[in-house]
C-alpha cells in the first residue's frame, strides 16, 4: 500500500484528491491546519467525510512551523508527497502578502526540506495559471517563458517551481509542478466566482462581473483535475534527452523536473459561464459591471498537449455538467 502525505488535504482539491487515492488503495496523512481564511466549518465538513476512512490520518499542522514538519517527516515514510496547501487568492496577495511568504514559500522549502531527508520518491505540487502573468500568447504552453507575474500569489507559485527544480538538481529529488485553471465544482471555495455568484443570485443581491465582463477562463471541473493529479503521482518523472542548455525549455531538465498544464483546453467568457449559472438556478443575475482588479488578467487558456502525450489524459467536463453538479450539491450542502 502506498503511503502519502496530502498537504491541504481539508481545501477543496486536497479534499477530492485524498478521498479519490484513498479509493484507489493508498494510504493519507492529510495535513491541514484548519484556518480561517474562508469558513472552516466547510474545511471540517470536508474532512469529517474523509475522517471515516481508516486509511486516512488528519495531523493539524502549520506547513511553515519548521521543527513540527520536521516531526512529521521523522514519524511518516511517505512514498510520495501531494503540496495542496497554499495561501490562495490573487486580490487577497494585495491585502496580506506576508501570509503567502509564511505558506508559500517558508512553507514549501519545508516540504523539499522533509521530502529530500526522508527519502520521497516523488514531490507533485500545485502551481498555478496565473504564472502566465503578462503572457498574452494562446493557448498558455508550458514551454513558454513564464517571468512577468502580475501578483504576489503568481510569483510565489513560479518561486515554487524554481525552488522544486533546484532541489531536483542537488538531490536527485523527482518533483512535478501542476498548473491548475480555474477549478470549479462541489465543496468549492466560498472565495471563488462560482461559490460567490450562487449564493448572492440566490440571495437576491447583484454579482460583481470584472473588466466589464470581458473575462475568458479556462474552467476546470474539479474531478478533471483529481484524476490528472491522481495519474502523475504515480509516474515518477526522470532527465529528459531533450533538454539543451543552449536554448532552455521551462518545461523540461536534465534531471528528473517536470511541469505540466491541467486545464479544459477551452476558454469560455465569464458571461456565458454566468448565463449557465442563471439557467442552473431558475434566476437572472443582476450585475455590477466594473474594471479590471489589479492582479487580474483578461484570459486563461491551457495548451494541454505535454498531458495528453504522456498520460493520455485530457480534462473534457462541459461546464453545462459542472455548473449543474456545484448548484445541486451547493442546494443540498445549505438545505435550500
Amino acid at each position: 500500500m502506498k503511503k502519502i502525505l496530502i498537504t491541504g488535504a481539508a481545501g477543496f482539491i486536497g479534499a477530492h484528491l485524498s478521498k479519490k487515492v484513498i479509493a484507489g488503495g493508498a494510504e493519507v496523512v492529510g495535513l491541514d491546519n484548519l484556518n480561517d481564511y474562508y469558513d472552516p466549518n466547510l474545511k471540517r465538513d470536508r474532512m469529517a467525510a474523509l475522517a471515516a476512512c481508516d486509511s486516512f490520518l488528519h495531523v493539524d499542522c502549520n506547513l511553515a512551523d519548521r521543527q513540527a514538519m520536521e516531526r512529521l517527516f521523522q514519524e511518516h515514510r511517505f512514498d510520495a508527497v501531494v503540496n495542496l496547501a497554499a495561501q490562495a487568492g490573487v486580490r487577497y496577495s494585495l491585502i496580506n502578502p506576508h501570509s503567502y511568504v509564511d505558506t508559500n514559500l517558508v512553507g514549501f522549502v519545508n516540504i523539499l526540506e522533509g521530502c529530500r531527508h526522508s527519502g520521497v520518491k516523488h514531490l507533485v505540487y500545485a502551481s498555478s495559471s496565473s504564472v502566465y502573468g503578462a503572457n498574452t500568447r494562446m493557448p498558455f504552453s508550458v514551454h513558454d517563458n513564464v517571468d512577468h507575474p502580475v501578483s504576489l500569489y503568481a510569483a510565489s507559485k513560479k518561486t515554487n517551481e524554481l525552488m522544486a527544480h533546484t532541489y531536483s538538481h542537488l538531490f536527485g529529488l523527482p518533483t512535478t509542478g501542476l498548473r491548475f485553471f480555474t477549478v470549479y465544482g462541489p465543496w468549492g471555495r466560498p472565495d471563488m466566482a462560482l461559490f460567490l455568484f450562487t449564493k448572492a443570485i440566490l440571495e437576491g443581491r447583484a454579482i460583481n462581473v470584472f473588466n466589464n465582463g470581458n473575462m475568458e477562463r479556462d474552467f476546470t471541473y474539479i474531478d478533471d483535475i483529481v484524476e490528472g493529479v491522481a495519474r502523475v503521482i504515480d509516474k515518477v518523472p526522470e532527465g529528459s534527452e531533450l533538454w539543451n542548455g543552449d536554448a532552455p525549455d521551462p518545461a523540461l531538465s536534465y534531471c528528473p523536473y517536470r511541469i505540466y498544464n491541467i486545464g479544459n483546453n477551452k476558454k469560455e467568457r465569464l458571461l456565458r459561464y454566468i448565463q449557465v449559472l442563471e439557467e442552473c438556478l431558475g434566476k437572472k443575475a443582476d450585475k455590477n459591471f466594473m474594471p479590471m482588479q489589479p492582479g487580474d488578467v483578461p484570459a486563461t487558456y491551457a495548451d494541454v498537449d505535454d498531458l495528453v502525450r504522456d498520460f493520455d489524459y485530457k480534462p473534457d467536463t462541459t461546464i453545462e455538467q459542472g455548473i449543474a453538479a456545484f448548484v445541486r450539491w451547493y442546494k443540498e450542502y445549505f438545505k435550500i
